[in-house]
């Protein structure tokens, strides 16, 4: 091998690897906001919108304030520094990508509304069978 392929996949091989590394510590999987707590790390928790408690969004400083229970019953206040998701109320589950910040508070980063789809109920399959003449 010429000199210029070794540094080459040197490099590939580096980059990759600060890559992979990166990426392990953004992303530490999915987490109840307890372990959230725990593990002081960034964390994607999954639950739904406690819709008894309060929700707000100041407009002043673009922050959007609601309460979130989790898989586990635990309901936390989660604090996103941008306007309420679009469908926020029609959601059927929340992921919230953040960090604990102690004092039963959570920073997200990203949420992602999961809404329920048309398509799944039986109605919507059997007409989508029907148009493909099924």
């Amino acid at each position: 091998m010429n000199l210029k392929t070794v540094v080459g996949l040197v490099f590939i091989a580096g980059f990759s690897g600060l890559l992979f590394m990166n990426f392990g510590q953004q992303v530490s999987g999915y987490m109840s906001f307890a372990e959230a707590e725990e593990t002081g790390q960034t964390a994607h928790v999954v639950g739904t919108w406690a819709e008894q408690e309060p929700m707000r969004y100041n407009r002043a400083q673009n922050v959007f304030t609601f309460h979130m229970k989790d898989k586990k019953g635990n309901v936390r206040r989660v604090r996103y520094s941008s306007p309420k998701p679009t469908n926020f109320e029609q959601a059927e589950k929340l992921v919230v990508e953040g960090r604990a910040t102690g004092g039963g508070a959570f920073e997200a980063k990203n949420i992602l509304v999961k809404c329920p789809s048309k398509y799944n109920d039986a109605k919507g399959l059997a007409r989508k069978e029907e148009r493909a003449g099924g």
